[in-house]
């Protein structure tokens, strides 16, 4: 696995760590807890290279486009105009770490639908991604697929990424992600820090 070995070209990417889903919520994801830790221990080893997505949630599930609003008539309760708007906040410990320009917004399961983020990251030079945070199966996969998509190579710390349905995130690690082999690399929060030294 290559990491940018310092040369400023990979950048680390953390999904929807969000209060939403920190919390009790109906969305709550109880292993946000446990890979906090190593996701904490990837932001430090990549300060200054580390993006915060968040996933936005409609006023209304009449603000959300096509299927979106059944989607949010399901979750209704999610909506900002149910839910205090501050949940979509980091949770704290990431929340110190980040600043407006390091936040990306996102209203659908893939960072790359972010208006002007593929654009962005091209300019910047990047040409790696690693991604850490939730879930696994859902909007980590598809940012994951995204990145594939539009050419990055590909790290997923498989201890710093976490589902609310275990048996899913599991099948991500074990059966989805490795078919992928010249794109994608898993790899432990020590072996992505220690490639960095």
């Amino acid at each position: 696995m290559s990491t940018g070995n310092g040369t400023g070209k990979t950048l680390h990417i953390v999904i929807d760590m969000q209060r939403v889903f920190a919390e009790e919520t109906v969305w709550h994801t109880p292993s946000i807890r446990d890979i906090l830790p190593n996701v904490l221990d990837l932001c430090e080893a990549f300060k200054g290279r580390t993006l915060f997505a968040k996933f936005m949630l409609p006023e209304t599930s009449a603000h959300a486009p096509g299927r979106w609003q059944t989607y949010y008539e399901r979750w209704s309760m999610l909506t900002t105009s149910q839910l205090d708007p501050a949940y979509q906040d980091l949770v704290a410990p990431l929340a110190a770490l980040s600043q407006p320009e390091t936040e990306v917004e996102k209203f659908t399961y893939s960072i790359f639908k972010a208006p002007g983020f593929n654009e962005r990251l091209k300019a910047d030079g990047i040409d790696q991604l690693i991604f850490s945070g939730v879930e696994t199966d859902v909007c980590v996969l598809a940012s994951v697929f995204g990145a594939v998509d539009a050419g990055f190579h590909v790290v997923v710390a498989s201890d710093a990424v976490g589902s609310s349905e275990p048996v899913a995130h599991q099948a991500v690690l074990d059966h989805v992600l490795p078919r992928m082999p010249d794109q994608i690399d898993l790899a432990t929060t020590a072996q992505i820090i220690a490639r960095q030294v």
